[in-house]
């Protein structure tokens, strides 16, 4: 996917501020006129933008397994067919999103069951779709992996790379590129131990 270049809409600022408070303090934590005095507009003032926090929270939900979705179809549609190299992308992908959107990552976490059942059953369809990108991905370089070994280590896979919220205050971590290297590493390993077990 294209690296955004142009400002952020207001949505797209109300939205960011919501993800970070709520991932701080909760979701019952938070009040309107917060998340507004956060992007310089007054509480009443948001609901030009959204009919409430349970809108901003499904957006948020809904919106993030959307981007991954199609960030993960973009990499296979933009695939050269080596299998290792679209593995690569995708995992790439995900700790791109795990690093830049942790607010997001501790939202899913805590927060999904507060979806209306309609919004939190497409955020799981979504997710599904994308792990089955990932399982073709992934059995596509190991294919002595079955799919249901290949779909089970996917989901631990995310499970290391989501841990990015828990990793610690940014100066513990070997900055940026370090942190991703690292990730990188330990996914590519965590597959081949996976492979290899099946060996």
């Amino acid at each position: 996917m294209a690296t955004r270049t142009d400002a952020p809409t207001r949505r797209e600022q109300i939205l960011k501020e919501a993800a970070r408070l709520f991932a701080e303090r909760g979701f019952h934590g938070v009040g309107v006129d917060e998340i507004g005095a956060a992007v310089g507009i007054s509480g009443p003032g948001l609901y030009r933008h959204f009919a409430g926090k349970d809108a901003m929270l499904a957006e948020l939900l809904v919106g993030i397994s959307r981007q991954l979705l199609a960030g993960g179809e973009h990499r296979v549609a933009e695939s050269d067919g080596e299998p290792q190299a679209l593995l690569d992308a995708l995992i790439a992908g995900h700790i791109d999103f795990a690093l830049d959107d942790r607010p997001l990552i501790t939202l899913h976490d805590r927060e999904l069951d507060r979806l209306r059942d309609d919004d939190r059953k497409l955020v799981r369809q979504l997710q599904r779709q994308y792990v089955e990108l990932w399982v073709s991905a992934l059995v596509a370089v190991h294919p002595e992996l079955a799919e249901p070994q290949a779909r089970a280590t996917v989901h631990a896979v995310f499970g290391l790379l989501n841990s990015t919220p828990h990793l610690g205050r940014p100066g513990a971590l070997p900055g940026r590129d370090g942190t991703a290297a690292l990730l990188h590493r330990l996914a590519r390993g965590a597959f081949a131990a996976a492979a290899a077990g099946q060996q």
